[in-house]
């Protein structure tokens, strides 16, 4: 019993801890986003010219 009473005062603990987190607006939670589809996609664009560069160098060796 001693178990469930510890995992019933963590639960509580838990929902009141986050009533302080100060979470972010809509604005900035879609700003945010974009950003990290953003820097996402940048660097795959790079490394995939990266990756179609080396191909095409690697090419010229063993073929």
């Amino acid at each position: 019993m001693k178990l469930f009473k510890k995992i019933k005062t963590f639960f509580k603990e838990v929902l009141v801890e986050g009533k302080k987190v100060d979470w972010p607006r809509k604005k900035q939670t879609l700003d945010y986003t974009l950003v990290v589809i953003g820097i996402t996609f940048g660097v795959a664009l790079f490394l995939g010219i990266l990756d179609f560069i080396f191909v095409k160098i690697l090419g010229k060796f063993i073929f």
